[in-house]
């Protein structure tokens, strides 16, 4: 009689939430992977933004009902295909990209700033990565699929544990048993594999799944031997097929769902065996209760939402609502919202915890770590009651992160025995870090060698040396499975510093300031040249017409261009690299393949004709150029490299070559001047930096290790010329950027940052204003910005700027073009196919009316030389001047006056205070005299002084003309008053949707709102309105010193209020009559 036994999930309904209970105010992104682009963990949602490597964040509770805030995570340089939250640290996310990389976070607590870098970095793997999912039992075990192949991750340790054997075709999901033994996938050449990672890399299993290579899906019945995939038939048809390993030959069930071409999200609760359905750009929800014993799947219900479903996410069970007999909460991602849908089971009682619905659930504190579990441990996650009364509200924090971050901590120990964890001393030094005792929670035998890096101290305790902070707290009972969170302080610990300008923004101006229809623009340049230069007036774009021809646009004359051609230099050479002079807007030079350097001149108000002469030639390279810049503080100066391996220095005023640098091997990628134009730093493909002091020797004065990959590379001076900032590849093509110090470059660099994987050099601006260097490639979409210090940790990251379509270049503009006012601290101009957009870089500030000067110093005058190039290279040094850039009328923020700060919570006592019926009454009085006026004000007349007679019958003439005035507006504003009341009854009585009351059209001048008040009453009481109606009307009776004004005005109120509850009275027969007939 069992298999007829009724379930109890039967009258499971599925519940949509009102428009105001959305999650409004997002932009879902649209990215083909294999995710289900959104996920949830007790704290917060995470979702696909529309911008390509960003994800979106936000709380998954609102506080006191406010509105939710929106935050974006800036994670990949590509677009996010997949990422996951860990079962046990609730605020541990892990991402993975297109560009091989996997990343893990650790979100703030609430109200709390996003972080602007990773806790760590695994990979790069062997391709995108498609799928990612934790380990249901372990700390710090993570599974990533790339490609054809698996790897299983030691994340603490940033090592992978193994790396599974290649599957026939893309993978396509992978799923964990709940008890953490095996790991199951399905893959693009229709075929569902078992593993055992610890016993071997390859598959233990394998059998054929559905029949077409679409999307598929592959799920774990909870810790039983049965599985689930969706996928489609050959007939195109979506199916689901139950599976037993036991009898992995052939599927138990296959149930076709229907014909819909798009990729099913499925999602299953292992406590309720309910699985939840939804197609991609679907808007039905379908809701199966999984019988495998039987086999069999029931439909429960099905629910049809407002938008198409881009995204499917469950809520973990430990956030539900139990009291509501909420056994089951889905989040929908649509294109502007997340719509959470709640699958409730109608019980007459809800003020009671219904034990058959809500069964122990999975706690959140790891049965073991990723060494012992790699190692054979096979304990399993304690299970905690989801009662109200008896549920723990404590957390766990994994020190993963924490590891990474502390990689000096020296030796952990950790003793295991059978009832508890044991203690975990750890030494940094001679310092005695801690002490963790967890109560009688089972964790398992391990033995001391690999319990060496088990560590479950806290980040507190590693980061501060002498603490005995713990992370595992001591629970109640051997069920519990919860743990304490760290501090803020902690969390900051291990996060490490941040930037001031973590929250810059981008954004593209207005169209009206594009330059648009582009044609013909050379997009092959060689690597070494930026693509195209500017100043403050024009740009300089190359084309890809014969000729090298070069057109030249005004700034100040945006708009779109003519279809005819314009007018163009005619460089008569391919061009290598070209330049402005900084000193001469109109002065442009010129490199081409020709190994000669021209400089051209601009007309006045831009090219009205075309150039074919230029203003001189310089000749002296003996092969083609590489890269031409000119001097930063003497004019007249200019420096090129070349494919003859020499660096030549050029006095333009005597239009001849003055010095010459020897000492480079191979290709020349990039050379840059120090700020006080004394050294030269350059970078090249042999792998070395050199710097060179010109007037003192042509061989360089130091040099040392560059970056490793030959691909490319780039050099800037930073920090006031005492580092230099390399940009390149390693030996696995992946982009980063080095940071020396310029006085000991063979020591190597002080830090090297991996950024992402590109075939483009990175092409870094730096702002000496800031510090903030950004990097971006030609071919990219993304610019990256990063804070540069000269102490550790050198690069801060901030907030990257994200464009809709790869720019094929990116120039920065002087800081004189920046919006000041705006809090723009930087603004540039990037190249599209076939348009020039300036965009603005700025930091969101509250106080804009004043001048931010802590984020703009004064600036250096780089449009005046302070020297000449006679004078450079006799021996002389010039420094400019510099200048503020605070406009006019502008108060710097640092004078601002200072505001006292705000009490943000109303004191206790004030809500606590019992008022008297005398307070209550002086406080009704001072209301309604303040809303009548104060008549104790002196009158205009009492001012008034004495006048001459003769003059007294032209002020009396005066007086009664303003009286009349004022006697006649009175006049008016009571006839208003009377006509829009007399207009808001007629109204009232024509408008029979929303009925109104009828006392506002009978009673003229009061307001129900204002009766209450006058009354003091909040509801309509008669007992209550009667009592007050006495008091107030005694007290502010003629005989005993009151005011009869007031009085009217109490009995008017009495009147108002009567007249609504004989309205109210009414209309309550009207549908006890309705009801009965």
């Amino acid at each position: 009689m069992n298999r007829f036994k009724a379930s109890k999930f039967r009258h499971t309904e599925a519940r949509l939430p009102r428009r105001e209970a959305w999650i409004g105010g997002i932009r879902a992104g649209s990215i083909a992977s294999c995710g289900n682009h959104v996920k949830s963990s007790c704290y917060w949602i995470a979702f696909n933004a529309e911008a390509a490597g960003v994800l979106g964040i936000v709380p998954l509770e609102c506080e006191d009902g406010g509105k939710r805030t929106v935050s974006q995570l800036c994670c990949h340089s590509d677009v996010v295909t997949d990422f996951d939250f860990s079962p046990f640290d609730q605020l541990l996310l892990a991402t993975g990209s297109a560009d091989e990389m996997v990343k893990v976070w650790r979100l703030p607590e609430s109200g709390q700033d996003m972080p602007s870098g990773a806790g760590l970095t695994l990979g790069p793997g062997g391709g995108p990565v498609d799928v990612l999912q934790f380990h249901p039992t372990a700390d710090g075990v993570l599974a990533s699929g790339a490609g054809k192949g698996v790897t299983v991750w030691d994340v603490g340790q940033q090592q992978p544990l193994t790396a599974l054997d290649s599957h026939g075709d893309q993978l396509q999901s992978l799923t964990w048993k709940r008890d953490g033994h095996l790991l199951g996938t399905s893959c693009k050449d229709k075929k569902l594999r078992i593993f055992d990672p610890r016993a071997s890399p390859a598959a233990s299993q394998s059998v054929p799944g559905h029949e077409n290579n679409k999307d598929s899906r592959l799920l774990w019945i909870g810790s039983s031997d049965c599985l689930i995939s969706i996928g489609f038939s050959q007939m195109r048809e979506r199916e689901v097929k139950l599976w037993d390993t036991r009898r992995f030959s052939g599927a138990m069930l296959t149930m076709a769902l229907d014909t819909s071409p798009g990729v099913t999200i499925p999602l299953y609760d292992a406590d309720t065996g309910l699985l939840v359905l939804a197609g991609k750009g679907e808007n039905l929800l379908y809701c199966f209760e999984v019988t495998p014993t039987q086999p069999a799947l029931t439909q429960v219900t099905q629910c049809r939402t407002e938008g198409s479903t881009r995204g499917l996410a469950a809520v973990p069970r430990r956030a539900l609502d139990v009291m509501a007999c909420e056994v089951l909460r889905v989040l929908q991602l649509t294109d502007t919202a997340l719509v959470p849908v709640s699958y409730v089971v109608p019980r007459k009682s809800v003020q009671d915890f219904h034990e058959d619905l809500f069964p122990d659930c999975t706690g959140t504190l790891p049965a073991t770590n990723a060494r012992a579990w790699w190692a054979g441990d096979n304990q399993q996650v304690g299970r905690v009651s989801l009662h109200p009364a008896r549920r723990s509200t404590e957390t766990f924090t994994s020190p993963v992160i924490a590891f990474t971050h502390h990689t000096n901590a020296g030796h952990t120990d950790t003793d295991v025995g059978h009832t508890n964890i044991g203690h975990t001393d750890t030494d940094i030094g001679h310092t005695n870090i801690g002490h963790t005792n967890i109560g009688h929670t089972d964790i398992g035998h391990t033995d001391a060698d690999r319990s060496e890096a088990s560590g479950y101290s806290s980040p507190s305790s590693l980061a501060s040396p002498g603490s005995a902070a713990t992370s595992l707290s001591a629970s109640t009972g051997p069920s519990s499975g919860f743990a304490s969170s760290p501090s803020q302080k902690s969390l900051q610990s291990i996060l490490g510093p941040s930037s001031r300008f973590r929250h810059a923004q981008g954004r593209v101006l207005h169209r009206d300031s594009h330059l648009t229809n582009l044609r013909g623009l050379s997009l092959t340049t060689p690597g070494e040249c930026d693509g195209f230069c500017a100043n403050h007036q024009r740009v300089a774009l190359p084309l890809l017409t014969a000729g090298g021809q070069i057109a030249v646009l005004e700034l100040s004359k945006p708009g779109r261009l003519p279809d005819t051609a314009v007018p163009t230099i005619q460089n008569s050479m391919a061009v290598a690299d070209l330049s402005w002079d900084p000193f001469d807007p109109r002065r442009l030079a010129v490199a081409g393949e020709d190994a000669k350097i021209r400089l051209w001149r601009i007309p006045e108000g831009g090219l009205q004709e075309t150039l074919q002469e230029p203003e001189a030639i310089l000749q002296g390279h003996t092969e083609k150029i590489y890269s031409i810049r000119f001097h930063p503080v003497a004019s007249d100066l200019l420096v090129s490299s070349s494919y003859d391996m020499t660096v030549r220095i050029w006095d333009l005023s005597a239009e001849q070559e003055v010095l010459c640098l020897q000492g480079h091997t191979d290709q020349i990628f990039s050379m840059a001047w120090s700020p006080d134009g004394k050294k030269l730093a350059t970078v090249s493909k042999d792998g070395r930096i050199r710097l060179y002091e010109p007037r003192c020797s042509p061989r360089p004065q130091q040099e040392g290790p560059g970056p490793e990959g030959g691909r490319g590379a780039r050099v800037v001076w930073v920090c006031g010329g005492d580092y230099l900032l390399v940009s390149g590849f390693d030996s696995r093509s992946e982009r980063r950027i080095l940071l020396y110090r310029a006085q000991a470059l063979p020591e190597g660099p002080l830090s090297v940052l991996g950024l992402d994987v590109a075939p483009s050099t990175l092409l870094p601006f730096y702002d000496e204003d800031t510090s903030v260097v950004f990097l971006t490639g030609k071919g990219d979409t993304r610019v990256f910005l990063y804070e540069v210090t000269s102490e550790p940790p050198y690069f801060l990251e901030c907030n990257s700027f994200t464009s809709n379509e790869p720019h094929k270049g990116f120039v920065f503009l002087p800081k004189t073009m920046c919006e000041v006012r705006e809090v723009e601290f930087a603004r540039a101009l990037r190249l599209g196919q076939s348009t020039l957009e300036p965009v603005a870089f700025h930091v969101p500030r509250v106080k804009k009316e004043y001048f931010q000067d802590d984020l703009f110093p004064p600036t250096r005058v780089w449009w005046e030389p302070a020297l000449g190039a006679s004078a450079w290279l006799v021996g002389q040094d010039g420094q400019q001047r510099r200048a503020s850039l605070c406009p006019a009328g502008m108060v710097p923020v640092s004078e601002a006056p200072k505001e006292a700060p705000a009490r943000k919570f109303v004191p206790a006592s004030v809500y606590l205070e019992e008022k008297s019926d005398e307070q209550k009454k002086e406080e009704l009085l001072s209301a309604m005299v303040a809303r009548l006026g104060n008549r104790d004000d002196p009158l205009p007349q009492d001012s008034f002084e004495g006048v001459d007679e003769d003059e007294w019958a032209k002020y009396l003439a005066q007086i009664i003309l303003v009286g009349a005035q004022v006697v006649g507006r009175a006049f008016m504003r009571a006839l208003r008053q009377e006509f829009a009341a007399s207009r808001a009854a007629a109204d009232a009585r024509g408008r029979s949707e929303r009925p109104q009351s009828a006392a506002a059209s009978r009673i003229i001048g009061i307001s129900l709102q204002e009766a209450q008040q006058i009354l003091n009453v909040s509801s309509l009481n008669p007992e209550e309105i009667q009592k007050n109606y006495d008091h107030l009307f005694k007290v502010n009776d003629k005989s005993v010193g009151g005011s009869f004004y007031l009085q009217s005005k109490v009995v008017r109120a009495k009147e108002r209020l009567d007249e609504e509850l004989r309205i109210q009275a009414k209309g309550d027969k009207e549908k006890e009559r309705k009801a009965e007939t």
